[in-house]
This record gives structure tokens, sequence and C-alpha cells, in this order.
């Protein structure tokens, strides 16, 4: 591939939407480490949707519009009076330029290289492709879940490529795979099932994505995990086929039980106590 069609297709642009509701304590810091991401050659639109907010999400945004100016960035800030993330990413992409999407989460902080290694990634092929970085949990507060959190991250799916929780891209072939954001509770999930194995890419660039505070909330999270799956596989049973993933044996278990056996004993506790309960119908936010 040459380096003129390289920088033509790079050129298309790129959206990175942030959803957020009431997330004054979090932004901030996520467009900080945003605007201090390395150039990239293509244009940047930012576009925050803040939606149903009560607190000063709309001001911190809007705060950081100098920031962006001075790396030539574009910064939005999208002002809904109705609140769900779902709707907030469809207005987002109803309102991006850039043919690149990122999907970003108002409270992950994205490391220098991210932005530009996705960029590089995406505009690299015509084929439909989704991509992420390498996820880092940010250090927790309380030992419970600093202990299920290193455990989680053996599990097969934290150790896939591009696993995409809390940051995922794509281009615009890969962008045509669906159409509005549908009415669900893990949008993260069905858009990386939309992709097989081999149209996923991590980039090495890592992201920091903080877990919830706490046994009850990690339960709180964890049900509404599980049930986002299996709305998933009731809906486009079919696209269970994309997950690529191993179930861990019982032999890995044990391994895993070895070196973190707190972590184990934490994990193994949520889950006997997301399957003592039926999950809520409706969003949960788990902190």
């Amino acid at each position: 591939m040459t380096q003129a069609l390289t920088s033509k297709r790079a050129a298309h642009g790129l959206a990175i939407i942030v959803p957020a509701n009431n997330e004054e304590a979090y932004l901030a810091a996520c467009l900080r480490a945003l605007f201090g991401s390395d150039p990239v050659d293509t244009p940047v639109q930012v576009l925050v949707v803040a939606n149903a907010c009560t607190d000063r999400t709309v001001d911190v945004a809007r705060s950081f519009e100098s920031a962006a100016a001075r790396i030539g960035w574009d910064l939005q800030v999208i002002d809904l009076a109705q609140p769900g993330k779902l709707n907030a990413l469809n207005v987002g992409d109803d309102t991006a330029a850039g043919e690149l999407r990122l999907y970003l989460d108002a409270d992950v902080l994205v490391s220098p290289s991210l932005i530009r290694m996705l960029v590089e990634a995406l505009s690299a092929t015509e084929a439909p492709l989704y991509a992420s970085g390498s996820p880092r949990i940010a250090k927790a507060q309380s030992s419970v879940t600093r202990a299920y959190a290193r455990f989680w991250q053996m599990l097969p799916f934290a150790q896939s490529e591009a696993p995409g929780f809390g940051a995922f891209a794509v281009n615009a072939a890969g962008r045509s795979r669906w159409g509005k954001f549908p009415d669900i509770i893990s949008d993260d999930t069905y858009v990386r099932l939309l992709f097989a194995p081999h149209e996923r890419k991590g980039v090495t660039a890592t992201y920091e994505w903080p877990m919830v505070e706490g046994f009850s909330r990690l339960v709180k999270v964890r049900r509404r995990q599980d049930q986002g799956v299996k709305e998933i596989a009731e809906k486009w049973p079919h696209l269970l086929l994309n997950e690529g993933k191993m179930a861990p044996t019982l032999g890995m278990v044990l391994g895993m039980a070895l070196r973190a056996p707190w972590g184990f004993v934490v994990y193994a506790a949520v889950t006997l106590a997301v399957r003592s309960r039926r999950a809520s119908s409706q969003w949960t936010r788990g902190r």
C-alpha cells in the first residue's frame, strides 16, 4: 500500500463519540487524556453527548474547547434532555462527520498513542474492521475489587484481541455493519460480535478502564453484563458464532486460582451472587 493511499484514507477523518450521563467526576480526566494524544494525520472531531445530566457534565465538557483548539481538533458538546446511552450514541453518529468512529466511555483514560494507532489501523484497509486498544484496569480502592480485577483479567475474554470494553472503533465499512444502535443492554458486546475474530484488531497502545468498587456493585454490574449477553443470544443468536473465545477449562481455572487465590474466591462469590437473583430490566451504571 502506498503512502499516498494511506493518507487519502486517513483524510476521511475520525469522530470520537463520548456519551455522558452525570459524568462530572470523570469527564475532565477523560478529556484531558484525550486532548493529550499524539498528533494524527486526519481531522478529529470529539462529540460529547450529554444526556439528561443534572450535574456539571456539560460545563466540564465545554471547558475543554480551548484545549481541543490548541491541537486542531473540533469539540462539540451536545446537551440532550432525553436520557439513555443508546440514544446518545445515535445522536452522536448522526452528527459525526468523520468516517472513522471511536466510541469512548466518559470514564476511560486513553494513552497518548492510542488515537494515532487506531487511526493507522482503521485507515490501512477498506475491508470492515473493528479495533481497540490494550485495556488496563485502573487500580481500585477496595481490596475486593482489586482481587476480582486480578482474576478477571486472566479470563479468556479479557485476554482476547480487542475486547473493546470502554473503547472500540470501526472504519467506514465496519460502521456499515449496523444502522442505529438498538435499544439493548450491551452496546459494546453487540458491536464486537458483528465482526468475526479475523476482523477485530487490537493495537498495543493502552487505555485505562475503571472497575466498580465493592462487592455489591460488582454483583450488580456483572448481573447486567450477563443479562446483556443473554439478550444478544436471544435476539441475534447467530452473532455468538463470532465470539471466538474458548471457555476456560477446569485446568485453566485451577491454574488461575493458584496464581490469584483471593481473586478466585471473590470472583466465585460474585458469580454465585449473580446467579441467585434475576437481573433488573433497567439500565444500571453500578457506581
